[in-house]
Formats: structure tokens, C-alpha cells, sequence
């Protein structure tokens, strides 16, 4: 079954109507068509009433029964059926990043970006390496909605863990979600540079202290010297933490930097290669993203 959380499930609402029991523009018949042509199930399988009879209320229950595959179909098929009626109507998008959002959603899921026809261009040369434009879009709302999520700490913990998974692996970093060894839990991990980092994130609004990070480094002293650790810590890192710590094979970033690498399209493994040089030579392993990749450079 698809994951949807509330806020998942309002902005499904706004874009294509459910709650109010109707669906776009469609009759009963064009319903049953639509989903059987273009996502291969009967919608009007009692398995989808769980909620009531109405064309609304019979996508709210395939949304939470459903597969995550025919899920992910369905909203890829609604929004082009959508945009379609929008442009012959002559509509202004009235939904602020309507299509980042859902893009946003669908990418959370596991599918594919939406692609925004009016980025495509058959006169362009071939894109180096990298993630699509709308992926980027995609990330940096993901990481956007997760400033504002209302959900139990530990809920967003795993969300922020998800998060990062999808943008180290966006850039071809090889990633591995959280995992369990006897004893303790490493929330990722990545390749880069013929490294393997293992990765610890916290998502609090308060800075990382001294202890945190003397933990995860202990962790990483056990391993391979070809291990090394990237400390996510969204509240950042106290002044103490500094004073008290020395860094090993260990390098940081904070809320600010992965807002940042996000807006302006950074290379994150260019990022990771700055950060692991500046704290080599400097002896500081927390350099900010904006310092080493300086809006002149």
C-alpha cells in the first residue's frame, strides 16, 4: 500500500477533487474507463468503498488501500487528464507549485517526475550526468514540506532519513537506507570517492553537542580506515561541540547547507569532496556550503 500522510492526501484534494465526492470532470462511466485503461484496476470493486460509493470517495479508498504502483500510475494519469482540461479552459494554475508538489509526492512513493513540457527543448545538447531539473524541484520541496511537518519527532526522523536516501542516491551516490548492527543503528550510507560514509541525521531544532558527536565517531573508529561519516544535524552544531570535539574521518552539515546545496543545484558530491578538503587542510570538519562555494565562484 502507498504511504500518504495527511498533508499528502489534502494536496491530492485540492488538485483533483475527492473529498467533495467528485473527481474532475468525470461521469461514473468515463471513471471506470479511465481507471481500467490507464491504471489497470476496477475502481468499482467494493475493496474501494471503505469510505462510501462516490466517485471522491472511492479514489480516497484506492489511495490508502491500493498498490503503490497503480497508486503512483493513477497520479501521473490524473494530472495529464487535468492539465489537459486546465489549458483547453484556459486556466491559471490557481495552486501554488502545483506541479512541484505532487512531483514531490510521487518521487516520495518511488515513481518517476512529472515533466514540465515547457522545460523540454529538442534544440538542446546533451545534459551532462546528473538529476533532472525536476527531480531537483522535487528534492528541494521534499526537504521544504519536511520544515513544516507536525508529525511525531521520531515520524520525521525516518522522513528526514528518506530524504537524504533520495538526494545522495539523485547524485550517484550509492545509497543504503538505516540499518541495524549488534548494538547500534547507522541511519545510511553512501559511497564517494572510494569511501563508504556512513551517515547519522538528526532532525532538531536544537544544535548537536559534543556527546552526540563523540557517539557516531566511535562508530566509525570501529570500521575500515575507509570508513568515514557525514553528521547531518538540521539544528546545526553548538559553539561547546567544537571546543570539546575533534573530528576523525567525520564531517558535518546542517539544515542551512541542505537548504542551499538545494536551491542553487549543487553537485552533492562535490559538496561532500569541499567539505572532506577543507576540514584535511583546516582541521574544521563543519565548513558551511556557502563559504566554500561562494555565489562568485
Amino acid at each position: 500500500m502507498a504511504s500518504l500522510s495527511t498533508v499528502d492526501m489534502k494536496l491530492i484534494d485540492s488538485l483533483f477533487g475527492m473529498y467533495g465526492g467528485y473527481v474532475l470532470t468525470f461521469s461514473n462511466k468515463t471513471y471506470a474507463s479511465f481507471f481500467s485503461r490507464d491504471v489497470g484496476i476496477d475502481i468499482y470493486d467494493d475493496a474501494y468503498a471503505i469510505h462510501g460509493t462516490s466517485k471522491g470517495k472511492r479514489l480516497w479508498g484506492f489511495l490508502e488501500v491500493g498498490q503503490t504502483n497503480a497508486v503512483i500510475k493513477a497520479l501521473h494519469a490524473l494530472w495529464e487528464i487535468r492539465e489537459a482540461e486546465r489549458m483547453e479552459r484556459g486556466e491559471e494554475e490557481k495552486i501554488p507549485q502545483a506541479r512541484a508538489r505532487l512531483t514531490a509526492l510521487i518521487v516520495k512513493l518511488g515513481g518517476k517526475a512529472i515533466v514540465d513540457p515547457s522545460a523540454e527543448s529538442t534544440a538542446l545538447p546533451a545534459q551532462p550526468a546528473g538529476p533532472s531539473q525536476s527531480m531537483l524541484v522535487a528534492l528541494e520541496t521534499e526537504f521544504m514540506a519536511l520544515t513544516q511537518m507536525e508529525e511525531e519527532p521520531q515520524q520525521r526522523g525516518l522522513a528526514f532519513e528518506r530524504f537524504l536516501k533520495r538526494w545522495f542516491d539523485a547524485w550517484g551516490l550509492d545509497a543504503h537506507a538505516s540499518f541495524r548492527t549488534v548494538g547500534e543503528q547507522i541511519d545510511g550510507s553512501f559511497q564517494h570517492d572510494g569511501a563508504t560514509y556512513l551517515v547519522e541525521a538528526k532532525w532538531h531544532n536544537k544544535p548537536a553537542n559534543a556527546t552526540m558527536l563523540h557517539g557516531f565517531q566511535g562508530k566509525l573508529l570501529e570500521r575500515p580506515d575507509w570508513t568515514r561519516g557525514l553528521y547531518v544535524s538540521y539544528g546545526g552544531f553548538s559553539v561547546e561541540s567544537f571546543d570539546a570535539f575533534t573530528a576523525r574521518r567525520l564531517i558535518m552539515m546542517d539544515g542551512t547547507d541542505i537548504y542551499f546545496a538545494l536551491n542553487r543545484r549543487l553537485d552533492l558530491g562535490r559538496v561532500i569532496a569541499a567539505k572532506a578538503r577543507h576540514h584535511s587542510e583546516k582541521r574544521q570538519p563543519f565548513a558551511k556550503v556557502t563559504d566554500i562555494f561562494p555565489l562568485s565562484s
